[in-house]
């Protein structure tokens, strides 16, 4: 007999037929004559019940039976006799393919916290809140290759391994073979990466971006989804040092093309969580909620698939960074000096608390904020003709912030260089990218979506470690 899964038994299973379920017990209980066993294999938040007969398995094989133990069980699915299940299954051959030490395993059949969880994340997928998120989190993966696809994008791979700092940060891990207790040098007494495996300095990509202006250059409208680093020694619950960025970029494509693209995305990954993940996000949405539910009322967050309803049901308000600006320095946390950073006009760069207040507060929908002052803002973004904007947008989210980051792109040869020259981008180790604008220069647009900060929305998770299996941050790269 062929293994089947528990999602598919519970779906479209029929009462009377034999199947053959492998999968981790969850829990057992119950009485001289009958033992319950919660058998889940992770294809689905539910257990599937086993019904087990002391008499006919023995006290000896149902002792192994334990939190943990890995089974593989035969039988015939019959309608449940009691309460919480429509179906159960009447065991007929129970088979221990791995023991489960009970004194020893951490996952305990009670609720453990999620920092627990992280401190032992090579089993977390075992329970039901990290079984959920995965999930919803593939689906997720699976809706966004599926959007470009409808829209004729191509997909492509940019380097993980560059030269280059796309955002002009400078907060890169460095890559090399160099031998670090005997490393080469300069006769000025620098590192000699003429001796490095690249021949020059070398570090994990920040961004795919300048390599997708590259494509689309050609191929029109492309995207990447790939893994970024940033050496940000941040320890909070919005930063990773390892990511997965998704960064479209398109010819043609001026700013409010960008915005219409970037809005529905966000609504299309959304609704095909709430058509594909639902019975995931209901689970979520009470776990929240029972998170939640000493908070006072003010405090507590919408409930998650009313939440999500409700970024489907609202166009996006777009509104200049001046204008944001504006309401932000009038508003009452602002005059009282309730804002952490406070506002105090043209040039502040804005924080999480003035993009959640616009959205929460102020607008109650999600904002695109446009036309950021230059100097906050990356050198590739095109200048507006007032001189002191650039083309940017973001779009911030109710709980999340900012959720994507955007711009056009400046296509004019001259301003590029200009604005790079400004902000001490060096020009000659460019000349692959300036290319573009010298060969056939087209207005072009783009932004990145953060893929964690997307699926904390949609999971209603509040610690982005908490929506990525195996977390990279300061002082942690356990696993």
């Amino acid at each position: 007999m062929r293994r089947t899964k528990i999602s598919i038994i519970l779906k479209d299973g029929k009462v009377g037929e034999e199947y053959l379920v492998k999968g981790w017990v969850r829990t057992r209980r119950g009485s001289k004559n009958v033992n319950f066993i919660a058998l889940n294999d992770g294809s689905t938040i539910h257990n599937l019940q086993i019904v087990a007969d002391v008499e006919m398995f023995g006290d000896s094989l149902l002792r192994r039976v334990t939190t943990g133990a890995a089974l593989a069980i035969s039988g015939k699915l019959i309608a449940s006799q009691g309460s919480g299940q429509a179906v159960e299954l009447v065991a007929d051959q129970i088979e221990v393919l791995g023991d489960c030490d009970a004194d020893t395993f951490p996952l305990q059949p009670k609720k453990h916290s999620l920092e627990f969880l992280r401190e032992n994340a090579h089993l977390r997928f075992r329970t039901n809140t990290f079984g959920a998120i995965t999930r919803v989190r593939h689906a997720m993966i699976f809706a966004v290759h599926q959007f470009f696809t409808s829209k004729g994008f191509v997909n492509i791979h940019t380097p993980i391994i560059t030269a280059s700092d796309a955002e002009g940060a400078g907060e890169m891990f460095q890559v090399t073979t160099l031998d670090l207790d005997n490393i080469p040098r300069t006769e000025e007494g620098k590192i000699d990466f003429d001796q490095d495996f690249f021949g020059k300095a070398t570090n994990l990509t920040v961004s795919g971006q300048l390599e997708g202006e590259l494509a689309a250059m050609g191929m029109g409208e492309i995207y990447t989804f790939g893994p970024t680093f940033r050496a940000e020694n941040s320890n909070t619950t919005r930063h990773l040092a390892e990511f997965w960025m998704i960064e479209p970029e398109m010819a043609f494509y001026d700013l409010n093309d960008n915005m219409d693209l970037a809005e529905e995305f966000l609504k299309y990954l959304i609704n095909y969580a709430l058509e594909n993940c639902m019975d995931d996000l209901q689970f979520l949405s009470k776990r929240l909620q029972d998170e939640e539910k000493d908070k006072k009322a003010d405090d507590r967050s919408m409930e998650l698939i009313e939440k999500l309803r409700f970024v489907l049901a609202n166009d996006f308000v777009r509104i200049t960074y001046s204008e944001a600006i504006d309401i932000l320095k009038e508003s009452k946390p602002n005059k009282k000096g309730q804002f952490k950073y406070p506002v105090e006009g043209f040039g502040s760069d804005l924080q999480s608390e003035h993009e959640r207040y616009l959205v929460e507060k102020h607008f109650k929908r999600p904002v695109i904020l446009t036309d950021y002052p230059k100097e906050i803002k990356a050198f590739y973004m095109k200048l507006n003709a007032d001189g002191r904007t650039v083309r940017a947008m973001d779009v911030l989210f109710p709980q999340i912030g900012e959720i994507i980051g955007g711009s056009q792109r400046e296509e004019d040869y001259d301003k590029l260089v200009g604005r790079m020259n400004e902000m001490h981008i060096p020009v000659e180790e460019m000349w692959w990218y300036l290319d573009t604008r010298r060969f056939g220069s087209v207005p072009h647009s783009g932004f990145g979506l953060g893929f964690e900060r997307l699926i904390l929305f949609v999971t209603g998770m509040t610690n982005i470690r908490d929506v990525i299996p195996f977390p990279r941050t300061p002082r942690n790269a356990e696993f």
